[in-house]
């Protein structure tokens, strides 16, 4: 089965306007989920241009969802030329490119041909279920969380690549061999950007690399016991560096020759920067195909006892790592994905808001959309999607309005471990990502937190974290001072739903949470 990407607007453009004086400005590549993008920034961090692509999601089997990596490296090229030829500037006008990248998705590829053996296999893919549980044995799915922050899980990149050698026949020898290259998605575009089979850098950062179960979290290096645990030799990984240094030049023949390649970003932690979440227990939220909730810890990695996930937030240059709590949840944006293309409740997703509020609440319906399992704080791959409270009553309303509060239930699910873990009571909640311009999303989102919901100016700060990463690199913001500066908030949420209702609304949820399980 395939399906279309997810769009939040009609165009495929960005809604972008040529902005800024300044002659050179900071190029990034944000290649997600549904879709690949290039943007270019000014030095306010004002988006100059933007051209998106959006790319097949392939479903071979009932929780299997793979991506064609030749055609994402096709389209960032498209893209990468367009966002140029849309705002008249030249590859001489880019100080420098920024790459971010969806996480965990996972791509092993001909070092000699640049040819990938098998598609990627995405993050939200359950193909691993069975691989993970042999994995954990007697000690469970907390065995690696000391040295990786992160329980054995399908979500990651670890798993998969075991996966893809495990089935595509003579490619395990291949891979001792050091003929196969093992990468996330960034290691992939850094590979193909760089020369590709002609000398092209097999790279990935401290981000990415935090989140494939085979890096120590402190020493920051592939750890032996964990490759040899997972069945992953050590000849096909990339090589780990910072978030931002100058990593190389990018090819002669594409679009920015000789530009700098100077910072990678996984997408979570490239919003996170790009929200200036730059000091311990600041925080953001990104609302995309799942939803991803990152707060800053400082120097030391911090591990949960309510289900968070301890991973690398940045690294700049030889400054030491800021590590991050994360909670995932798998489907949020993905959702209204579903509902538009298996369902067909509506053409765009940017209509379910107005589907929704021809309603004035859910009906007694809530949409529990455990498609690949329940991730962060339950984490239950046993768990299926299930709607609960039908009656005759409820309309595609409510379903429609349904799918959205469970946006903000399941956020409220990873706040309320957050603060248990962190002690720090949530005060104000940035968010990002492209659900944010969804009003009746937010703030019912306010109202089941009761706190504001604050939007930034710059809603794609996922391309805005990685681009400024690269232009630390290179000098071209002197500091995270100016990125702190730029950061300018667009859009505030207040909460003004009654206690009593929200404490109402979130047990049912709750409830609605308990039928999932035990269905896979």
């Amino acid at each position: 089965m395939i399906s279309r990407g997810l769009q939040w607007q009609r165009t495929g453009a960005c809604d972008t306007g040529r902005v800024g004086s300044e002659n050179t400005y900071v190029a990034a590549i944000d290649q997600g989920t549904t879709s690949t993008r290039a943007m270019v920034f000014d030095r306010r961090g004002r988006v100059v241009s933007c051209e998106q692509i959006e790319h097949e999601q392939i479903f071979p089997k009932a929780g299997w969802v793979e991506h064609d990596a030749q055609e994402i490296w096709r389209n960032t090229r498209r893209v990468t030329a367009a966002a140029l030829a849309s705002a008249d500037l030249k590859y001489d006008d880019i100080a420098a490119c920024g790459l971010t990248n969806q996480r965990e998705t996972t791509v092993i590829w001909d070092r000699e041909t640049g040819v990938p053996i098998h598609n990627a296999i995405v993050w939200q893919d359950t193909r691993t279920g069975d691989l993970c549980t042999e994995l954990a044995g007697d000690d469970g799915p907390g065995r690696y969380r000391d040295k990786t922050g992160l329980p054995l899980s399908t979500y990651f990149a670890g798993p998969k690549a075991r996966w893809i050698l495990d089935s595509v026949e003579g490619s395990r020898e291949r891979a001792e061999n050091g003929e196969l290259c093992f990468g996330t998605m960034d290691s992939w575009i850094s590979w193909n950007m760089t020369g590709g089979a002609d000398g092209g850098l097999h790279i990935t950062d401290v981000t990415n690399a935090s989140r494939t179960m085979l890096m120590d979290l402190r020493t920051l290096s592939w750890d032996e016991s964990l490759c040899a645990d997972f069945g992953v030799p050590a000849a096909m990984l990339p090589e780990i560096h910072s978030s931002a240094e100058v990593y190389g030049p990018l090819r002669e023949h594409g679009s920015l020759p000789g530009v700098p390649l100077a910072g990678i970003l996984g997408d979570q932690q490239a919003a996170t920067f790009g929200q200036a979440c730059l000091e311990p227990g600041e925080a953001k939220n990104t609302y995309g195909t799942g939803n991803f909730l990152l707060l800053n810890t400082g120097t030391e990695p911090v591990f949960s006892d309510h289900g968070l996930l301890t991973t690398v937030c940045y690294r700049i240059g030889d400054q030491d790592a800021r590590y991050a709590l994360e909670g995932s949840i798998a489907v949020t944006g993905s959702l209204v994905q579903w509902l538009r293309d298996n369902l067909g409740l509506f053409s765009h997703a940017s209509e379910i808001e107005q589907l929704a509020t021809q309603v004035d609440d859910n009906g007694g319906a809530y949409f529990v959309p455990a498609f690949s399992g329940l991730f962060a704080p339950r984490w239950r791959s046993d768990a299926r999607g299930v709607i609960v409270g039908l009656t005759r009553f409820v309309n595609k309303g409510h379903l429609a309005r349904a799918a959205l509060e469970a946006s903000a239930f399941q956020t409220r699910e990873v706040i309320e471990a957050m603060q248990a873990d962190s002690g720090v009571e949530l005060s104000t909640l940035k968010v990002d990502g492209g659900m944010v311009v969804n009003d009746l999303l937010m703030q019912f989102q306010a109202d089941i937190l009761d706190v504001p919901v604050v939007r930034p100016v710059v809603n794609e700060t996922t391309a805005l974290g990685a681009a400024y990463a690269a232009g630390l690199a290179v000098g071209y913001w002197d500091s995270e001072d100016e990125i702190r500066a730029n950061w300018a908030e667009d859009k505030r949420w207040e909460p003004s739903m009654d206690a009593s209702e929200r404490d109402r609304l979130y047990s049912e949820w709750n409830r609605a949470v308990e039928h999932s399980f035990d269905l896979a």
